[in-house]
């Protein structure tokens, strides 16, 4: 029996295994980088142990530090959560030669099915040898692992090398592993998965589909169960095809088979050897928890003959520290809050309070809504949603909700392309044009009546403020001006509306007779009124405060991993063109020319760590 579990990763997921592990009545031991001491799943757990000696993107993947780690703290079982680790047959051999438990397949199915070229060799599919231009588009992926790093979609034959290059270095940061293939791009299509898991008795359930077709950079950010709208014929052949996979490499514990579905017809993509991101929508339709279950399966006890069956429908969806409108780039700072209503599963691997740091995943949440029908989970989680506090970095939440309320995804009319069609409409600027006023009108609460009441008429007071949407808290965007009076009563008035109730936290106001409430949260110069996020400007600028035209700043914080050959200052460029390349979250973002013209100055070298801001490089562009 399993009485002690060490979670051989970090974050949400880690959270997610030690609550079932709490719910059991077993000890849990964390693991962290130095980056991760403070961290919440280090916070949470019974006991933690500091993994030492390796930077901190890397720490993750030091196998014989987790086992130690497991061995020291008197662990008796190890579950490996998702990424890092978790598709490694040499760590799942590590910790079985170690005497422990491994929450998780055989080694020899890992090794099967975690390589995809070896997985479509077993499916009887192999990968493009030499690519010509007869078969783009072609997917450049990476071999082990998953999550969208080191994958490229690539439509130019003379890009290839480029991207092949730019994949195997995310792959090898990522997973250890560097090697990649190329495959044919199937546009169009709809990903489809299916949960499998399989006991070490011969028992293999299929739990039904999921639907993960909204996705950026190749990684999800929306996932339902059921995938709707699938001909039931379809849906009984994807399931044949996942059990047929799990008991051709005698797969044990929970898995799931992912498919490109187009034109009505399945396309096998491979076999994930762990528990994936969006199983909590498995677990809401079956009325299961698979950690539980994994637990159960690890310790040697028979599953029924027969899954449960599912009922209603729900959906999941990843809240990120990154701004969609600006190439999807990760952000970092402080979440002062984060909170959603009741009825919504909320998995985090953050409190109110925590850093967002450079090293890891941007994910902050997931948000999971059910209900008995698909249109009732859609309009719950939305809602949810647009009215949820995320107080902290820019995050993905406005695209969520929009996503959310788009005609093609309440009609399940969507497919992978959906945000190449629809992202420029899905983030442009919609700010709440009484936002602004609601904070001026917040931070002027509990003034002196005499500070800004005058016996005389006067100028009214007015403040200045940028709104996300508008900009990114970095200086950027359009700037709002709102002005308001005191009255000789001591309260306030602006033009338009009127004033109901004003204080610190809360503004009122009935604007053409209709009353609306702005809670207001405040945290130095950022204000949050709602869902809106804005940025308090001093009311005297700083003069010096400006960058000559053609100035290249980093986007994110992140290090430069390199230059584009044969770059230096005086160089010509033309636009588009790529001069280096950022590393943030164990992703590479490109950073390119804004225009035709010649590289005036360079300051980004390999491998230094620059702040979101810094210059980079500046761009003289052509008269």
């Amino acid at each position: 029996m399993i009485t002690s579990v060490l979670v051989a990763n970090r974050g949400e997921i880690a959270c997610r295994v030690f609550r079932t592990c709490r719910e059991l009545g077993i000890r849990t031991v964390a693991v962290h980088s130095d980056a991760d001491g403070g961290a919440l799943h280090a916070r949470v757990a019974d006991a933690s142990v500091r993994l030492p000696g390796a930077a901190p993107a890397d720490t993750y993947l030091r196998a014989e530090l987790i086992v130690k780690a497991a061995l020291d703290a008197g662990a008796d079982a190890v579950h490996p959560g998702y990424g890092f680790l978790s598709e490694n047959a040499d760590f799942a051999r590590a910790v079985i030669d170690a005497g422990l438990v491994w929450i998780g397949p055989p080694p020899a199915a890992i090794e099967a099915m975690a390589s995809k070229t070896r997985a479509k060799e077993l499916m009887g599919l192999a990968p493009l040898g030499e690519v010509t231009e007869d078969d783009l588009p072609v997917l450049v992926k990476a071999a082990a692992g998953g999550g969208g790093r080191g994958m490229r979609v690539v439509r130019e034959l003379g890009a290839l090398e480029a991207e092949l290059t730019a994949a195997r270095s995310e792959a090898l940061a990522a997973f250890g592993d560097g090697e990649v293939f190329v495959e044919p791009y199937v546009e169009g299509g709809r990903h489809v998965e299916v949960q499998v898991l399989a006991d070490t008795h011969g028992t293999v359930w299929a739990l039904g589909t999921r639907d993960c077709s909204l996705q950026r950079r190749h990684q999800k950010v929306i996932e339902e169960a059921p995938a709707p709208g699938l001909p039931p014929a379809l849906t009984a052949e994807l399931e044949e095809l996942a059990v047929r996979a799990a008991r051709a490499v005698d797969y044990v514990g929970a898995g799931t088979v992912e498919f490109l579905v187009a034109d009505g017809r399945a396309h096998f993509l491979e076999m994930n050897t762990r528990l994936q991101v969006e199983h909590p929508v498995t677990e809401a339709v079956f009325g299961v928890d698979l950690v539980a279950l994994q637990i159960e399966v690890a310790e040697g006890a028979a599953l029924p003959a027969d899954p449960p069956r599912a009922r209603g429908h729900a959906i999941e969806a990843r809240l990120y520290a990154e701004d969609p409108a600006h190439a999807w780039a990760p952000q970092t700072g402080t979440l002062h809050r984060l909170a959603v209503p009741d009825g919504i599963r909320l998995d985090t691997g953050y409190a109110d309070g925590d850093t967002i740091g450079v090293h890891y995943d941007p994910l902050i949440a997931k948000a999971v809504a059910y209900a008995p029908t698909r249109a009732g989970a859609v309009r719950a989680l939305a809602g949810a949603l647009e009215r949820a506090d995320v107080h902290g970095p820019v995050t993905n939440r406005d695209l969520l909700v929009r996503s959310l309320r788009h005609p093609e995804f309440t009609a399940a009319r969507m497919d992978t392309g959906f945000y190449d069609r629809h992202l420029d409409d899905l983030t442009a600027a919609v700010p709440d044009p009484y936002a602004p006023l609601a904070a001026a009108l917040a931070d002027a609460h509990g003034r002196s009546r005499f500070g800004g009441w005058r016996n005389l008429p006067s100028q009214p007071q007015t403040k200045r403020y940028l709104v996300d949407g508008d900009g990114r808290g970095d200086g950027t965007g359009t700037e709002h001006e709102v002005r308001y009076h005191h009255t000789r009563e001591g309260g306030l008035a602006a033009e338009g509306v009127r004033v109901v109730h004003a204080d610190a936290g809360l503004v009122v106001l009935d604007i053409g007779g209709v009353r609306r409430r702005f809670p207001v949260h405040r945290y130095g110069d950022r204000v949050y009124v709602g869902a809106t996020a804005l940025t308090a400007l001093p009311r005297f600028p700083d003069p010096t405060a400006r960058q000559e035209p053609g100035s290249l700043l980093a986007p994110m914080p992140g290090t430069v991993v390199r230059v584009a050959d044969g770059l230096t200052e005086g160089s010509p460029v033309t636009a588009g063109q790529p001069l280096l390349w950022l590393e943030a979250m164990k992703m590479e973002h490109r950073v390119s020319a804004p225009a035709d013209g010649t590289l005036t100055a360079l300051y980004a070298t390999p491998g230094r760590q620059v702040e979101m801001g810094t210059l980079l490089a500046v761009v003289q562009s052509t008269p």
